[in-house]
C-alpha cells in the first residue's frame, strides 16, 4: 500500500522524524481555513499517488489563506496522470537552504535492504541516477544490523556530506530506519530532506511504501483508504491486481509477468501510433472465468482515458476455451456498458478451442490477433483513431 504524502508525514512525526506542519483539506473553505491556522507562507499540494504534482501544477505556494484558496480550486480541479485530486494537504512554508535526497527500500534482486543517499535532492531520483550516477550513494544494509548512527554516518559520507551535516542528518536517517522496519515497510523516501536557513534539517515531502502482507500486525485505521482512486477503489472490491497508469489502452492478462511485457509491447507499438501508452496494470491470475473477466473489464471501461483494451492471456492451468468463454460471458454481462473495442490474443493450452469461441460468438466489439506484438499494434492503432 502506497501512503499519500500527508500520511507519510504523519508517520514521520509519530517517530520523531522532524516534519512541518500539515493539514488535509477537501475543500477550498477547509484549505483556507488550514492555512490560517498555521499562518504565514504556506503550500498547498495535491494528494495524489503519482510523481510530477508541481510540473503538473498541482503544487503552489500561499501567502495568505484568501491566496490558498484560490490556487486550491484549481488544484483540486486537476487530473494528474490520470488521478483526480480529490484531496490536498496545506503545508507549513519552509526557508531552504539546501535539498538532500535520502531512502531505504528492499532490494529483491539481492534479498537485502538498501539505503539511497545524494546531497543533490530536489530533482527526480531517477533522473539524478541516469545523469550523474556518481551523485547518488547506493549502501546495502544488513537487515539484522539495521541503520545505528555509524552506519548512518557512513550512508551521508558516502553521499557527499561533510562532517557537519552528516552529524545533523545521520540521526534522522536512523528515525527514517526505524520507520521503515517497525512499520513494515518496503520503501522510505524523502525527497527532499532540507537543511533549512535555520540549519534544522527537516523531512519535507516523504514516500512510504507498506508490505500488504504484513498487515495482519498492524492496526492502520489512520491510514484511511478512503481517497483512493475510485478504479482503483473498485479493482481492491474484486480482488484484482490493478495500477492505474497514464495512458489510452487497457491491459488485461494472467500473471504479472506477462501484464509487464505486455506494457513494454504496448509502450513499443503506441510510439508508431500518436504515442499512446498503457493505460494500466491489471493482472487477473489463473482464473478467468467470466465473473473475474467482467470484473476486469468493468474497471477498464470505467476509464475514461481508455479508448481500446488489450487482453493478452496465455492459456496453462486455465485454458484458452475457458478464457474465451469468460470473455464471451464477460462481455454479455456487461450489455450496453461495454463500449470500447477489445483486441484479444490468445495463445497456450486449447488455444484452438479459444479462437473458435470467439469467432462463433462474432462479437463486434472483439478483434482476435495472433501474436502479441501483432495485437499490441492493434490495440494502440484504435486507441489513437
Amino acid at each position: 500500500m502506497d501512503l499519500f504524502e500527508y500520511q507519510a508525514r504523519d508517520l514521520f512525526e509519530a517517530y520523531g522524524v522532524p516534519v512541518l506542519q500539515g493539514i488535509v483539506a477537501d475543500t477550498p473553505e477547509e484549505v483556507e481555513a488550514a492555512a490560517a491556522k498555521i499562518g504565514g507562507t504556506v503550500v498547498v499540494k495535491a494528494q495524489v499517488k503519482a510523481g510530477g504534482r508541481g510540473k503538473a501544477g498541482g503544487v503552489k505556494v500561499a501567502h495568505t489563506p484568501a491566496d490558498a484558496k484560490a490556487v486550491s480550486v484549481d488544484i483540486l480541479n486537476l487530473t494528474i496522470k490520470g488521478h483526480k485530486v480529490n484531496r490536498v494537504m496545506v503545508a507549513q512554508g519552509a526557508a531552504i537552504d539546501k535539498e538532500y535526497y535520502f531512502s531505504v527500500l528492499l532490494d529483491r534482486s539481492n534479498r537485502t535492504f538498501l539505503s539511497l543517499c545524494s546531497v543533490e535532492g530536489g530533482m527526480e531520483i531517477e533522473q539524478l541516477a541516469e545523469e550523474r550516477p556518481d551523485a547518488l550513494a547506493k549502501i546495502a544494509i544488513d537487515a539484522i544490523s539495521g541503520i545505528d548512527l555509524a552506519k548512518a554516518l557512513e550512508i551521508a559520507k558516502a553521499g557527499g556530506f561533510d562532517d557537519e551535516i552528516a552529524a545533523k542528518v545521520a540521526p534522522v536517517f536512523v528515525k527514517l530506519y526505524e520507520v521503515f522496519v517497525k512499520e513494515d515497510a518496503t520503501l522510505v523516501e524523502v525527497n527532499p530532506l532540507i537543511l533549512s536557513k535555520d540549519g534544522e534539517i527537516i523531512a519535507l515531502d516523504g514516500k512510504v511504501s507498506l508490505d500488504d502482507n504484513a498487515e495482519f500486525r498492524h492496526e492502520r485505521e489512520n491510514l484511511e483508504r478512503d481517497q483512493l482512486d475510485p478504479l482503483e477503489a473498485k479493482a481492491k472490491e474484486s480482488d484484482l491486481n490493478y495500477v492505474k497508469l497514464d495512458g489510452s489502452v487497457g491491459i488485461i492478462g494472467n500473471g504479472a509477468g506477462l501484464v509487464m511485457s505486455t506494457l513494454d509491447v504496448v509502450a513499443y507499438a503506441g510510439e508508431r501510433h500518436g504515442g499512446v501508452k498503457p493505460a494500466n496494470f491489471l493482472d487477473i491470475g489463473g482464473g478467468a472465468s467470466a465473473e473475474v473477466m467482467a470484473a476486469g473489464l468493468d474497471v477498464i471501461l470505467g476509464d475514461p482515458q481508455v479508448k481500446s483494451v488489450f487482453v493478452n492471456v496465455f492459456g496453462g492451468i486455465t485454458a484458452c476455451d475457458a478464457v474465451a468463454n469468460g470473455i464471451v460471458g464477460a462481455l454479455a454481462k456487461l450489455g450496453s456498458s461495454a463500449t470500447k473495442p477489445l483486441v484479444v490474443r490468445l495463445d497456450g493450452n486449447n488455444v484452438v478451442e479459444g479462437r473458435k469461441i470467439l469467432a462463433d460468438a462474432n462479437h463486434p466489439l472483439v478483434t482476435v490477433v495472433d501474436t502479441m506484438d501483432e495485437a499490441a499494434d492493434k490495440a494502440a492503432e484504435l486507441a489513437n483513431r
